[in-house]
C-alpha cells in the first residue's frame, strides 16, 4: 500500500491564476487529502466516493506526494 497526499493552498489565488487547480468545490483556503491505496487512481476513486465535492480532473493534474511504507519517513508537517 502507498500513502497519497494532496495539499493545495489558495491563499494567494487570484484571477491572474486562471489555470490554477481547484481541488474541491467548496471555497477553501487550504485543502488536504491523505489516502491509503495501491494506485493513484484507486486513491482518487476512494476520495470521490467519500466526498463528492473533490474534483477528479484537478486531483489528476496536481501530482500527489506518494509515500511507500517500507522506510521510516516524515508523513506530513505543516507551518502556517
Amino acid at each position: 500500500m502507498k500513502l497519497f497526499i494532496w495539499v493545495h493552498d489558495r491563499t494567494f489565488h487570484s484571477w491572474s491564476m486562471m489555470n490554477e487547480p481547484v481541488l474541491h468545490e467548496a471555497m477553501y483556503s487550504r485543502a488536504a487529502a491523505v489516502v491509503v491505496a495501491e494506485t493513484e487512481q484507486e486513491a482518487i476513486q476512494l476520495l470521490l466516493k467519500r466526498d463528492s465535492g473533490w474534483r477528479q480532473e484537478d486531483l489528476e493534474r496536481l501530482r500527489p506526494q506518494v509515500m511507500n511504507w517500507d522506510t521510516a519517513q516524515v508523513v506530513y508537517s505543516h507551518i502556517q
